[in-house]
């Protein structure tokens, strides 16, 4: 007798022929769950008999009923995703044997051409008669004021029948900024033969002197040089400056040119154009800013130093009146002091000059102004002091004085009193 389980139920077969057993799969739907807990569709156990169904004939149209709701209740099963294979970088067809003699001859090929192309084009440009330039019409030039064409076309002498590709134009432009007029400089190609060049001038600010002889010069110290003729043409009244050298570096002539600048705004600052009055600026030493004015037919130096220009000058003016009137032999004002002004007086060729022996003394605040000792001189006239003589000037004379000087002689020292006295008041600085 054989004996069979469930088919596809997993339940190992027995055979008493064979003397072995056989595995056999369950089929989907035998663990369904049941719809209801008093279903009678209960899968039997391993190893028994499959009991008879009690189910009477009234109660199968219920039960097929039960089995199509379950059906419809099963739950729904995925199926497995699918992963995406990923494919290499390399056709196909580039894998056989065509695809890749085709690779290989195009890696041979396309560089080749390239070159070839790169080589024909530069040939092409070198060559060819169409970017030769032919004359020096063909050369540009804009923003040339002062300077003549004739100049800038000195630099491009040897680029004429050139190509315009070789012609070196950061080695022109430097050449251009080179000529002492040029501040910047561009050039540039114009295709097919052209060149195109546009400068900016300099502006002069100032006259200098330069070995006797008056030039142009910068806000950068730059000597700027015209012809006699361009010279008349311009009509420009700037004031000459002195002090600028050109053997010196160009730092230092920049810096001085910075000091005379700050110099002439001082002055112009209230609007009133006071640097009109000024001939002549000496910059020689940057700590004292020496000028010239016409006085009476005359130059008078006055020292500034290096600050203050406005307010000394207004100093100057408030008391120049009085200077002049009691010294008319003035030749120059230190006005660097704060309380007190040098004056000192021009030689006169009839009497020795006291000027090499005697230097300027500051009278302090505090201490009236006395006569520097000098060795004895011829006597002056009565309301002038000796000429070449540094006159020191105080604002507030003492009263008083330590020692008891010698009493002059009264036809000498009379004139000599009453000019202490002016020259207190003509120095007194306004509030």
């Amino acid at each position: 007798m054989r004996r069979f389980s469930r088919p596809c139920s997993g339940v190992a077969k027995t055979n008493p022929d064979s003397g072995g057993a056989t595995l056999l799969d369950e089929p989907a739907d035998f663990y369904r769950p049941s719809s209801s807990p008093d279903s009678d569709t209960r899968p039997p156990r391993s190893g028994s008999p499959a009991r008879p169904s009690a189910v009477r004939e009234d109660d199968r149209p219920l039960r097929a009923k039960t089995q199509s709701e379950d059906d419809a209740e099963e739950p729904f099963l995925r199926t497995r995703r699918r992963v995406p294979v990923r494919r290499g970088l390399v056709p196909a067809w580039l894998r056989t044997t065509w695809g890749k003699v085709i690779l290989g001859v195009s890696i041979l090929i396309v560089p080749g051409l390239l070159l070839a192309l790169i080589i024909a084009v530069h040939s092409f440009l070198d060559h060819d008669p169409r970017f030769r330039i032919e004359s020096s019409t063909s050369i540009q030039t804009t923003g040339n004021t002062q300077l003549n064409r004739s100049s800038l076309l000195a630099v491009f002498g040897s680029d004429i029948g050139r190509n315009l590709f070789y012609v070196p134009i950061a080695k022109r432009r430097a050449e251009l900024e080179q000529i002492p007029w040029v501040r910047h400089a561009t050039v540039m190609r114009v295709l097919p033969n052209q060149l195109r060049v546009a400068i900016l001038e300099r502006t002069p600010i100032a006259f200098v002197l330069v070995h006797g002889h008056v030039e142009l010069a910068d806000a950068d110290g730059v000597i700027l040089t015209l012809t006699p003729q361009q010279m008349a043409a311009r009509h420009d009244s700037f004031i000459v400056v002195s002090g600028i050298n050109p053997a010196d570096p160009l730092s230092v002539r920049r810096a001085r040119m910075q000091i005379y600048q700050k110099f002439i705004a001082d002055l112009d600052s209230t609007g009133e154009h006071l640097s009109a009055h000024l001939s002549e600026v000496d910059l020689s030493d940057a700590e004292d800013v020496r000028a010239t004015v016409p006085l009476n037919g005359s130059d008078l130096l006055l020292h500034f130093g290096d600050q203050d220009f406005l307010v000394r000058w207004q100093n100057y003016q408030a008391h120049i009146a009085q200077w002049e009137q009691q010294y008319p032999h003035l030749a120059s004002i230190d006005l660097r002091y704060d309380h007190e002004v040098v004056l000192k007086m021009a030689g006169d060729p009839g009497t020795p000059s006291a000027d090499s022996t005697a230097r300027p003394v500051a009278a302090s605040a505090s201490t009236p102004a006395s006569k520097p000792t000098t060795t004895p001189t011829p006597k002056p006239a009565a309301s002038t002091p000796a000429p070449g003589h540094p006159v020191p000037v105080a604002h507030k004379p003492t009263a008083t004085h330590n020692t008891k000087p010698h009493k002059p002689a009264p036809a000498k020292h009379r004139p000599t009193r009453s000019t202490r006295h002016d020259k207190t008041h003509a120095t007194r600085r306004p509030a």
